[in-house]
């Protein structure tokens, strides 16, 4: 079923109104495909819900806030999770992102990782928990991310979901020295080189990656001493420093080698994700509620909530009603400022967009 004008009338289910499909006889309800879609409490309390997940409030205070059970609230999360991560699939497609900062974030799921039995080791489901972030400077657009343990695999999923994303564009890499990121670009970027056979006896020599012309990347290295860092240099992996310097030349955000953009984003997720603070007893018990929790928090904070650090002066104030102060700055979201859309979104909006689809 793909054809909305083969859609007939088809009765209501406790008010909510239904259509059967005159080709294949199947029913469906007028909120299918949306966030609103078989949710029986009031729409206006699920979307307040929904707004009090987004910053930051566990789920028992919400549902002592909303008068519903911590059950209700918990099948929210990956009813939102789930719409709001096809939301953000439909949007990101073919970005142009020309400088993208790589960095990685802490949490735990269940229990922390010094506290997990043998098996529960064995399982590699809770403990330490990494959020892996790829960070457009430029647009504030958090462009991919990934959940998951801190190694290479997830490295180099992240690397492979912003790819996917982008217009084919490979943008100017900049990261801590974390080795990992050095090797998923180069496994995702790199160009293979297959030796010639030399017709010798023994094995002949394997393939092997070169990382390409266009692929830049540098590392910012801080040395601690105790807790406390006294020296931060940079290292250029891939590419040239004449080549890193015309890319910054060239960077309306960036005047040197840094991950600034990316840690002052760790704050925002960690602000509007209660799962994220520290020292709270909110954290994650399954690796799907985190995930889910993410998804909402992530196209909240992409279609939702202005960005300070992207509002534009209007080149005319405009007057407010009463003797407030007059409007003197365009305010917008990442989304906005990634050409994805031209408004600030409601949430309502957010919850009741529907993904196009082959199938209603």
């Amino acid at each position: 079923m793909g054809d909305e004008s083969k859609l007939r009338p088809h009765g209501n289910d406790r008010g909510e109104p239904r259509f059967r499909c005159a080709s294949c006889r199947q029913v469906v309800e007028a909120r299918e495909g949306t966030a609103y879609a078989n949710i029986r409490t009031d729409l206006g309390k699920y979307e307040l819900g929904a707004k009090l997940l987004a910053e930051c409030m566990s789920i028992r205070a919400i549902g002592r806030v909303l008068g519903l059970d911590k059950d209700t609230v918990c099948d929210w999360v990956t009813q939102l999770g789930k719409h709001c991560a096809k939301v953000t699939a439909h949007h990101f497609r073919n970005l142009h992102i020309t400088e993208c900062q790589l960095d990685e974030l802490w949490t735990f799921v269940y229990k922390k990782e010094a506290h997990l039995t043998p098996i529960e080791e064995l399982l590699n489901l809770y403990g330490d928990t990494w959020i892996w972030i790829a960070f457009a400077p430029v647009s504030k657009l958090v462009p991919a991310w990934v959940a998951g343990k801190r190694t290479l695999n997830e490295g180099r999923n992240l690397v492979k979901c912003l790819k996917n994303r982008l217009d084919g564009t490979i943008p100017f890499f900049t990261s801590d020295n974390l080795p990992h990121y050095a090797d998923a670009l180069l496994e995702v970027y790199g160009q293979t080189i297959t030796p010639p056979r030399t017709h010798k006896s023994g094995r002949p020599r394997k393939s092997y990656k070169i990382p390409p012309d266009d692929l830049l990347y540098a590392v910012v290295c801080k040395r601690r001493e105790g807790s406390r860092i006294v020296e931060v240099t940079t290292q250029v992996i891939y590419g040239t420093p004449e080549r890193i310097a015309l890319a910054l030349s060239d960077s309306p955000v960036s005047t040197e080698i840094s991950t600034y953009g990316v840690e002052r984003n760790n704050l925002t997720i960690r602000q509007q994700s209660r799962r994220m603070a520290r020292k709270v007893n909110a954290f994650s018990k399954d690796h799907d509620y985190l995930e889910s929790q993410l998804a909402l928090s992530f196209a909240y904070y992409h279609f939702v909530v202005p960005h300070g650090g992207l509002r534009q002066k209007l080149s005319r104030p405009i007057p407010t009603n009463g003797a407030g102060s007059p409007k003197v700055w365009h305010q917008r979201t990442p989304a906005m400022a990634a050409g994805l859309t031209n408004h600030i979104w409601s949430m309502d909006e957010l919850l009741s967009f529907r993904v196009p689809s082959h199938r209603i």
